[in-house]
């Protein structure tokens, strides 16, 4: 294997545009490993412990681009390099060259080129990113923050700017929000409504609002806040003011706050705040105390798709679904295994799928491309399964940085989490590949389509090694999407991947058939996704119906 860069100097491009090319110079052949990144101290180290730091990119600075490619050979990693050229000037027919006609080099030139401009999308390395962000709020200009690596320090003197200025920051390290309409990030086309999301998570906010879409009501905001907003040093600043810019929003009737587990102080406060305001607030925060969302007057809701319910009712004029508290459900369904099995009803897949388990298969693996959704099943699978059981399964996130050095995220490139599906398979304790397909924009074009192959070569190897493999997944999209949310949902069932209609519900199919391995601990009720909104996940006896497996 040999090893070559090639540095484009002082030549910016964002860091999803450069997930996306390296994404598919990685797939040519010869090619084992690609990275495209601006050439920041902190990204040579990630190409350094990735292996690409190649000698022609030693001096490269934090103005230049870097292309690194490991190859099998010289001709190989001369195409691919050539690739990235190709797709880095446009001369390709894509979309780059446009892009680069419409950029400017500095955020005052693009204020006053456009005019009327009051949002900017800042995705520099965390490095330079308060700097950038501090410009464009002095400018009265709101931030998209989509920059990770930001001190904690800068984040609370940014947003303590931004609200002495009545602006948003949105982040840092944020994935997704829609403003007025508008996605930004990773974000999905929904219908417009009168719902409005503040989200401390980004696939959380995706999956909300997809869900929202798919019950017939829509979106009127969606401000992402960055994943540590809600955390005590932070205080919830921007949850806090995105609140009041709701509550005094016209098209705003029922607002949604989703986050995963925040600090119990700020957690207190922020729904403390949202009991003083007029419109009904749904509370989505993973791992909360319901009791203190109660307190307030708000509606506690323990998944996302209980979130979604609730809003789409209440956005609707609809009752909202019944309270169907997790512990209460878990008592009263203490042994899943006898409710997987029983006549109640069990999908046909799901029981198949069970009676052909051998006995040393129990353990579930999930591998998911959404942080949110991977700690929402962890918190499915405690409730299911009780804590000391659920920890026996592995539920990965593998956007996390620990597995990305020098590798495009799993919701543009499927490669990695393709690797670790074939290491499930051939493990002999796995019975369950649980998965997550997030579409929108910035996702992969065909997520459905590019980890099927390697479903169906998992699942062979299982059957050539005497066992079955289960593998259930959620897709969160709608079918407005470039990708679609019923056509990926149709690649999967054809591929006999049992399927659900929330991250929640699947985390709980998972769960049902572990439970009844007889290795599930407790065996406590698969159900419990919703606590005071409605019962938005699946209990062990109503697994599903309708075609193609899907829920």
């Amino acid at each position: 294997m040999i090893v070559q860069a090639r540095v484009f100097r002082n030549s910016y491009r964002d860091s999803v545009e450069l997930m996306r090319i390296a994404a598919e110079i990685e797939a040519l052949g010869g090619i084992t490993r690609a990275g495209l990144v601006m050439a920041t101290p902190a990204n040579r180290e990630v190409l350094q412990e990735a292996g690409l730091l190649a000698e022609a990119a030693l001096d490269a600075g934090p103005n230049d681009l870097v292309v690194a490619v490991a190859a099998d050979g010289e001709a190989a990693a001369e195409i691919a390099l050539g690739r990235a050229a190709e797709r880095l000037s446009g001369a390709d027919g894509g979309t780059t060259a446009d892009a680069v006609r419409t950029s400017w080099r500095t955020i005052a030139e693009g204020i006053a080129d456009l005019g009327g401009a009051d949002v900017a999308l800042i995705s520099t390395p965390g490095t330079y990113a308060t700097a950038e962000a501090l410009k464009a709020l002095k400018r009265g200009i709101n931030v998209f923050l989509f920059s990770d690596n930001v001190p904690i320090e800068d984040e609370i003197e940014l947003k303590n700017l931004a609200v002495a200025r009545d602006l948003l920051l949105m982040g840092p390290d944020c994935g997704t929000a829609i403003l007025d309409g508008v996605p930004l990030g990773f974000a999905n086309a929904v219908r417009r409504g009168g719902i409005g999301l503040i989200g401390a998570s980004g696939t959380g906010l995706q999956q909300v609002s997809c869900l929202i879409d798919r019950a017939g009501a829509g979106i009127s905001q969606a401000i992402g806040v960055g994943g540590r907003d809600l955390d005590d040093r932070v205080g919830g600043t921007m949850m806090l003011a995105a609140l009041r810019r709701l509550d005094a929003d016209p098209g705003t009737r029922v607002i949604v706050l989703i986050s995963k587990p925040p600090g119990a102080a700020v957690a207190r406060l922020v729904v403390e705040m949202a009991g003083s305001l007029t419109t009904p607030v749904v509370v989505n925060f993973l791992g909360g105390d319901p009791a203190v969302v109660r307190e307030f007057g708000l509606i506690p809701a323990r998944t996302f798709e209980a979130a979604a319910n609730a809003a789409a009712a209440l956005s609707l004029g609809e009752p909202i679904p019944d309270e169907t508290d997790a512990d209460a459900k878990a008592d009263a369904t203490a042994d899943a295994k006898a409710d997987v099995t029983a006549d109640a009803g069990p999908h046909a897949a799901s029981a198949e799928a069970i009676a052909r388990l051998q006995p040393g298969q129990w353990r579930i693996r999930g591998l998911f491309a959404g942080g949110s959704l991977s700690g929402e099943a962890k918190l499915m699978l405690g409730w299911a399964l009780g804590a000391e059981a659920a920890r026996t399964h592995e539920i990965l996130d593998l956007g996390d940085d620990e597995y990305t050095v020098g590798r495009p995220h799993p919701m543009i490139d499927p490669r990695l989490r393709n690797e670790h599906i074939a290491a499930a398979a051939d493990d002999p304790s796995t019975a369950v590949i649980l998965l997550d397909v997030v579409l929108g924009y910035g996702a992969n074009a065909d997520p459905a389509g590019a980890l099927v192959p390697a479903i169906r070569d998992a699942r062979q190897r299982a059957t050539q090694a005497g066992r079955h493999l289960v593998v259930v997944a959620s897709v969160c999209g709608t079918d407005a999407d470039l990708q679609g949310r019923s056509s990926q949902e149709a690649i999967l069932a054809a591929a006999g991947v049992i399927l659900a209609r929330s991250n929640a519900q699947a985390a709980g199919i998972a769960a049902a058939i572990a439970a009844a391995t007889g290795h599930a601990g407790s065996g406590r009720a698969i159900g419990g996704a919703s606590d005071g909104a409605g019962s938005a996940g699946t209990t062990a006896t109503s697994i599903g119906t309708g075609p193609g497996a899907t829920l």
